[in-house]
């Protein structure tokens, strides 16, 4: 597989992402973590299908138990922490600092073998940053001094994220397969806390049911797999940067859904987002001639 190709494929998980709020909007009134449980249960159901039908079954066996481990670690606290984050901390300013892990995925990158953090690339994050920013707050971040450990959560959340698509690369010979025992792990983790922390409620029509299976299928199952062929044989600094389009298409989609309104904002982080990411591009281009 070529890494423009895997690049591609793993920018199959930003759009993904793209649809996690309309669906999980309508998917309400289902908590944070009996949501998690069932999503992951469906996304890593899914993989162990694809694994038995692809003839790649027995090599998750021979997957050391520190890849899983890994992994597991990835996607749960990733989770855990941004749900977390967002009930100790304004969603908004909450959000804004656990999406700096794209920043952090272009930084981290430059350690990695055979890998060079160039300033086009580096400039690209942020201009594509001050995009998402002032898409996420309006324009009108606000902290608040007593969100202090929302604000640390939602900063281990990116630190959790970006550590993990980065280090993924050291973990280039565990197949792709196996990120479907991450995602019953993970799921298995939610169910406990679940029970503990919430109040089970399920979907009340047919919307809510079908926006639960669809993000089980799409942003909290398949996504984790493209992304993970992404970040392991494709090009990481410049999917770093475009992973800055995930909130920009997510705003579009509402927008187009009747959730949210249109707004000059809306605008104005499509250009810093788009240029950001296009300077990027630019910036891989150049290095590959």
């Amino acid at each position: 597989m070529t890494r423009r190709r895997a690049t591609g494929i793993g920018f199959i998980a930003v759009l993904l992402w793209a649809l996690l709020a309309l669906l999980t909007v309508g998917s309400a009134p289902v908590p944070p973590l009996q949501l998690n449980a069932i999503c992951f249960a469906i996304g890593g159901g899914l993989g162990v299908i694809w694994a038995a039908a692809s003839g790649g079954l027995g090599q998750l066996g021979q997957v050391p138990l520190r890849v899983y481990i890994f992994g597991t670690l990835g996607l749960f606290g990733y989770h855990a922490l941004y749900f977390s984050a967002l009930r100790l901390a304004p969603a908004a300013e909450a959000s804004l600092i656990a999406y700096l892990w794209p920043l952090l995925i272009v930084i981290f990158s430059g350690f990695l073998p055979g890998e060079r953090l160039k300033l086009g690339h580096f400039l690209g994050a942020v201009i594509s940053f001050g995009g998402a920013a002032l898409l996420i707050t309006g324009g009108s971040a606000g902290f608040q001094g007593d969100a202090v450990l929302g604000y640390g959560l939602a900063m281990l959340c990116a630190l959790t994220w970006s550590g993990y698509s980065v280090l993924s690369r050291y973990l280039g010979s565990a197949p792709t397969q196996s990120v479907a025992i991450f995602c019953l792990a993970s799921g298995a983790l939610s169910l406990p806390l679940h029970l503990m922390l919430e109040v089970t409620q399920w979907p009340g029509d047919a919307r809510g049911w079908a926006s639960v299976l669809l993000l089980g299928l799409g942003p909290v199952g398949l996504a984790f797999f493209v992304w993970d062929i992404g970040v392991k044989r494709g090009d990481i600094q410049l999917l770093g940067t475009a992973s800055y389009a995930a909130p920009l298409f997510s705003t579009v989609i509402l927008v187009l859904a009747g959730v949210a309104a249109f707004s000059a904002n809306l605008v104005l982080a499509a250009a810093l987002i788009a240029g950001g990411a296009a300077l990027a591009a630019r910036t891989s281009i150049k290095a590959l001639h």
